[in-house]
């Protein structure tokens, strides 16, 4: 067997594989089997006997001794001639095991037996390693980049197995570089061209998720649940947790003493702002969470149409809004409403920076040098007045006039 090299050993042949040593053994008998029946039409009389410390390999084949003139197969029957040139005490009717020695079957068939078996190892090795990581999808890996391409990165794990990470599933600001080390989670596996494929990803909020359990022991013991992600990868995520215990604060376990539990968490995903917000089933509650650190004043809740109305103090709208829209957009991803903001009519004066979303921040300037700071203040100075001592136009006065009067209409 060993002039074969087909195996030398299956100690070292399962370290370079993964493969069991039964299902090897098993593979080996197969094909060996199979070469039989191509042979001999049929394995039903013959023993494969493998010795897996050795990597010996013995063929044997029974026959039953009858008379020599009555013999009919010479695969299954041996004359009682030819079994007493094997042993001389055999009789009619006994059975008479004999080797086959591999060099009978002829190089042809020796060279065909190691094609089979190379390809069987390889077939194996790739239904290994799809079962090793279907079972690990929603897990946490950590790899080596390999090599960086336009469209995805190739990584490589402990075990020298090839991870895609395309660049859909990358945080915008992920740089690498050939072998930096990787973090990911494993989304997706398939078969493509009977090849398996593992997918990674860095955006899926499954990937926030296992990151919690790994930084704070409450939610990996089970005390504290994430009941719901949203992310905008490499901006701003929101997530809604509950504890099972009345004694833990979610929200404080999440974040640690002065943010260390979540510090990491929020370096790993290139500083993308984390929200942590308790849970409730009290929709007009969990969407005023949702909108922290806007400080609301009223919500209606229209449960049909799963919208809710928002009005907020004219200071606090671009709080719940957030810088390009985001706050506002996770909020509504994280309580399943449309969520629409109206600005509170005040009795009182409002500042014109307050209008820095309305009005250009020029022409707020323009204004607060002739000592008209507040909305009220230039409503209530004429507008031929304001053209003269601001050099504005008369159509740009009346549209910032409209604007501010819309304020306390």
């Amino acid at each position: 067997m060993n002039n074969l090299n087909l195996i030398s050993n299956f100690a070292e042949f399962k370290e370079l594989t993964n493969i069991d040593k039964s299902t090897m053994i098993g593979v080996l008998e197969d094909v060996f089997r199979h070469m039989l029946i191509k042979t001999y039409e049929t394995d039903e009389n013959f023993d494969v006997i493998i010795n897996p410390e050795k990597g010996d390999l013995e063929i044997w084949r029974n026959r039953i001794i009858v008379a020599d003139d009555e013999v009919e197969n010479e695969n299954q029957q041996i004359s009682i001639t030819d079994a007493k040139l094997i042993d001389e005490t055999y009789e009619v009717g006994e059975e008479v095991a004999d080797e086959i020695k591999l060099k009978d079957f002829g190089r042809r068939s020796v060279l065909s037996i190691r094609q089979n078996l190379a390809a069987r190892i390889l077939d194996l090795e790739k239904a290994v390693l799809f079962e090793k990581y279907s079972a690990r999808v929603g897990e946490v890996v950590t790899g080596e980049v390999y090599q960086v391409w336009k469209k995805e990165v190739l990584v490589l794990d402990d075990e020298e197995n090839e991870l895609i990470l395309p660049k859909s599933e990358q945080i915008p600001s992920d740089f690498y570089r050939k072998g930096d080390s990787i973090r990911a989670i494993v989304s997706k596996v398939e078969m493509r061209n009977n090849k398996p494929v593992i997918i990674l990803s860095r955006t899926a909020p499954e990937f926030l998720e296992r990151l919690f359990e790994l930084e704070v022991p409450e939610i990996f013991d089970g005390l504290i649940i994430i009941k719901k992600i949203v992310r905008i990868p490499g901006e701003r995520a929101k997530v809604a947790v509950e504890s099972y215990d009345e004694r833990i604060d979610p929200v404080g376990a999440c974040v640690g003493l002065k943010g260390s539990r979540i510090f990491s968490i929020v370096k790993e995903l290139k500083n993308e702002n984390i929200d942590v917000v308790n849970w409730t089933s009290n929709v007009q509650l969990f969407v005023q969470r949702a909108l922290n650190p806007a400080k609301i004043s009223s919500i209606t809740i229209d449960e049909e149409r799963k919208t809710a109305a928002v009005n907020l103090k004219p200071s606090e709208v671009s709080l719940a809004i957030g810088k390009s829209g985001l706050n506002i957009r996770l909020a509504s991803m994280l309580t399943g409403y449309d969520i629409d903001v109206y600005r509170e009519a005040e009795d009182e004066d409002v500042v014109l920076d307050e209008f820095s979303d309305e009005i250009d921040p020029w022409i707020i300037d323009a204004l607060k040098a002739i000592g008209c700071d507040t909305a009220k203040s230039v409503i209530e100075t004429p507008a031929a007045e304001l053209a003269k001592r601001t050099d504005l136009e008369d159509e740009t006065i009346k549209e910032i006039l409209s604007i501010l009067k819309s304020e306390f209409e």
